[in-house]
């Protein structure tokens, strides 16, 4: 089997405030203990090569919460300590995420200086009263002003996070909201539905949100904007200006290996004979500073047989415009493509899936209804 990929999330679980709509592991706080989540975070990590082989990085996602709120000098030294071991692919893509303020702002140069080369701007919108209504912090003038400060940083690949279907949101206000975007000229857009998640205010108080049909024709208006604007729809809520996809979120898609540190981090790591491992660290952050400083920060892990695997291989895959092809599988797996039936055969039967021996690639009813797809692939006696 060809090695796979291997990627680094580092999950920074701390923001200046938590959001209605956000089930992420993610705390509000005013104090933020900097530099003993550092060392837990190199200890984790340190852990974790201990235990698993490894090989140099392709790409970083430093994510949260708001992991702008460390200093570009914390930054610098997570990555300094990443580069010496596991290493960076020399072309390897470093991503930080940020919310839009003065307080970030400030620091993107130094971001950049750290090693960071490509920044996500969690936006949401550009509209005034729907950030507020969101519970954001910011204004859209701030969004502007830190894509010019990123811009003046020296950055050269930006992401924008933009939502839909927002509460009381019309049509026209979903265009103004895109063209708005656009105008700042990104080379990255995460475009997508507000989704009501259970467990936050706002699943447990729903907002008036845009009915079924009202979304959709958000949706199509949005693509088909984004397209005459030169953007590659290249999954379900990516879109990229060309060779400006992620790759970190591809590796994801693409079934690639990738180390999680941090409270709450995900991994996955491909064992001999093919068997895929998944691990995931203590989500609290106390607990995860104490666990990781001890050595043991995992919450939990389990190897997935074949057909839990063929399921997750479907899960990310499908979530591709292009697909995947089927030789991927093989190589990602260590399984012969017939794991995958008799889930194929029947979305191909439903119209899921093009009838396609050489690749896994939904039609465009299949990625209108994504979530039956990916149904079919769940293990029997799931």
């Amino acid at each position: 089997m060809p090695t796979p990929p291997l990627a680094l999330y580092v999950h920074i679980p701390w923001c200046v405030r938590k959001c209605p709509y956000c089930d992420f592991n993610s705390h509000g706080a005013r104090e933020i203990p900097e530099a003993a989540y550092l060392q837990a975070l190199l200890a984790d990590l340190e852990t974790d090569l201990e235990r698993l082989p490894h090989r140099a990085l392709e790409s970083v996602f430093i994510g949260g919460g708001t992991p702008s709120l460390f200093s570009p000098q914390t930054i610098g030294r997570l990555l300094e300590r990443v580069a010496r071991r596991p290493g960076l692919a020399h072309d390897a893509e470093i991503t930080l995420e940020a919310n839009p303020g003065t307080l970030e702002q400030a620091r993107f140069r130094g971001f950049r200086d750290a090693g960071v080369n490509r920044l996500s701007i969690g936006a949401q919108s550009l509209d005034d009263t729907l950030l507020q209504r969101l519970g954001r912090i910011h204004d859209a003038r701030a969004v502007v002003e830190a894509v010019t400060a990123a811009r003046d940083a020296g950055f050269a690949n930006l992401n924008l996070d933009l939502m839909c279907a927002l509460p009381g949101q019309t049509p026209a206000q979903a265009r103004a909201d895109l063209d708005a975007a656009l105008a700042l000229e990104p080379e990255h857009l995460s475009w997508y539905e507000l989704t009501l998640e259970a467990e936050t205010p706002f699943g447990r108080h729903p907002p008036d949100l845009p009915d079924e049909d009202t979304r959709a024709a958000m949706q199509e208006a949005g693509r088909e904007r984004l397209q005459r604007a030169g953007f590659e729809h290249y999954e379900v809520s990516a879109h990229a200006r060309p060779g400006h996809r992620c790759r970190h979120n591809l590796n994801y898609w693409q079934f690639g290996d990738y180390l999680g540190i941090g409270a709450g981090a995900h991994g996955k790591h491909t064992l001999p004979q093919g068997r895929i491992l998944r691990r995931w660290k203590r989500a609290d952050p106390g607990a995860f500073m104490a666990a990781a400083m001890a050595g043991d920060a995992v919450a939990g892990s389990e190897t997935l047989d074949p057909a839990e695997a063929a399921f997750d291989f479907a899960l990310n895959g499908l979530r591709l415009t292009e697909g995947v092809p089927m030789s991927l599988f093989t190589q990602r797996t260590g399984l012969p493509a017939v794991h995958l039936e008799p889930a194929r055969g029947t979305a191909v039967a439903r119209g899921l899936l093009q009838d396609r021996p050489d690749r896994l690639r939904p039609t465009d009813l299949g990625r209108r209804y994504l979530d039956d797809l990916v149904a079919l692939f769940i293990p029997q006696g799931n």
